[in-house]
């Protein structure tokens, strides 16, 4: 179970942090949440999408297809993109709304420590060492164009040009489409057909190029494609790495040969 834990100068003074090695952490995410201001940055490597969740529609990107492997992540936990989402390079630290509405700086316990291996929170004055300061500031950005991520979401809904995506990917011959249920995209013909004050009212916040953005993503669905099928050609390398007989390498002679190597 996940446990995001508020930071405080009374109970984390002398705490440390475990920073994040890589984005292995993500790799079962089928979709990443994504900011309106990224959009320029995400366009080029993903392709964009809506979900629903607690009564709302929310803009990720789509890491998988079908199962729970983040095609994005390497098998040493590397990131294939030029573009990393902000939701996961603050890992593991997140901004969380209280329920008396306040902005609390938490993070994962997997990620607190004594030990001094790690790297300290709070300085001897009790104010944020400057890599956790300059997170903060990060997530505090991050924050407003959530705020705006959400009024954009809002405003599509509203105008009724959000729809059910229901993704088939064909497969090789003789294989069924892969089927992936859960998504939701932008209706073209919808969003064409919106009266002239609607449509203007999406202009000036940013819902329209969002809009537009899900759109034009779509054809980047070749990139999970491609990436599928480097997952593939790894996973065979390795299998027949592992399948090599150690007499092929060492000989059976208790001689070690480099000759197969």
């Amino acid at each position: 179970m996940t446990n995001w834990i508020p930071l405080s100068t009374t109970t984390h003074a002398t705490k440390h942090y475990i920073p994040r090695k890589d984005y292995s952490f993500a790799a079962d995410q089928q979709v990443v949440p994504i900011l309106i201001e990224e959009i320029p940055k995400l366009l080029p490597h993903f392709n964009l999408c809506f979900i629903y969740e607690q009564n709302t529609y929310h803009p990720v990107v789509l890491t998988s297809l079908g199962g729970n492997t983040n095609l994005y992540i390497n098998h040493d936990g590397k990131w294939l993109a030029p573009y990393i989402p902000a939701y996961l390079r603050t890992h593991p630290f997140r901004m969380i709304t209280s329920e008396d509405n306040k902005n609390l700086m938490c993070i994962l316990d997997d990620y607190l420590t004594d030990q001094s291996n790690g790297l300290p929170i709070f300085d001897e004055q009790g104010n944020l060492t400057q890599p956790v300061q300059d997170i903060f500031d990060f997530l505090h950005k991050c924050d407003r164009s959530l705020q705006a991520t959400k009024s954009a979401c809002a405003l599509l809904d509203k105008a009724g040009v959000i729809e059910k995506w229901p993704l088939q990917i064909q497969q090789q011959e003789g294989q069924e489409p892969l089927k992936i249920n859960g998504l939701y995209k932008i209706s073209e013909k919808a969003l064409n057909e919106l009266d002239g004050k609607t449509f203007a009212g999406l202009r000036g916040n940013g819902a329209l190029a969002l809009a537009y953005a899900q759109i034009f993503s779509m054809n980047q669905i070749n990139q999970l494609t491609e990436l599928s099928k480097y997952h593939a050609r790894l996973k065979a390398t390795q299998q027949q790495k592992a399948n090599i007989n150690p007499e092929e390498i060492f000989g059976d002679d208790d001689k070690i040969s480099f000759d197969n190597i």
